[in-house]
């Protein structure tokens, strides 16, 4: 990739679909104004290829790049799916009191909210409808579960992130228990109504 270890990597984006017949690409921006995708140097993707921005336009939650590096159609389609990288050491130093990056969320405790521990953060993707927490339970008898769960990451459900103390507290919607699904009811076996 770069000097910087893969763990000094961010991510910024994931390439989607082609778009035109010159190798132009549909590219889903993590940075909160899309079109500064370009703006901290070369991305490259987890094999170590860089890809130079030759231009870049807004497109409802999406942008349309051109990288000097991919010239037609078919190598665009190749790279559907492909995650951007650039290294954290070409971003800003200096963040708002509020601002802080994702990635530093990684391996933080979850606790609930009356303080006690009931997890770890060990990813924090985005699929395409907003950044999830993916967060591995405390188990009983110590460590964490191998079975990991998704929590949308909002300031309703994470009201708290304290990166001093490396915890954040979470405040999930109460969930529906099987118990309370009626499992009497059989689709299939039901009449149309008259």
């Amino acid at each position: 990739m770069s000097k910087d270890t893969p763990s000094k990597m961010i991510n910024m984006g994931r390439i989607g679909a082609a778009h035109g017949i010159k190798g132009s690409l549909r590219i889903k921006s993590y940075t909160e104004n899309p079109t500064d995708l370009g703006n901290y140097g070369p991305l490259s993707d987890e094999k170590g290829n860089i890809y130079t921005i030759k231009n870049i336009r807004p497109q409802k939650t999406m942008v349309i790049v051109r990288f000097k590096e991919v010239t037609s159609r078919d190598v665009a389609e190749t790279l559907n799916g492909t995650e951007l990288f650039v290294a954290q050491s070409n971003l800003p130093n200096t963040l708002d009191n509020d601002e802080f990056y994702i990635k530093d969320m990684i391996g933080m405790d979850v606790l609930d909210p009356a303080d006690n521990l009931i997890g770890t953060i060990i990813d924090i993707p985005n699929f395409g409808a907003g950044d999830l927490l993916e967060i591995a339970p405390k188990m009983e008898q110590g460590g964490f579960s191998d079975v990991t769960y998704y929590l949308a990451f909002t300031k309703t459900n994470v009201p708290h992130i304290d990166f001093k103390k490396h915890f954040v507290k979470i405040d999930p919607p109460a969930q529906v228990n099987e118990k309370d699904v009626d499992a009497d009811i059989d689709l299939e076996d039901k009449e149309p109504s008259e």
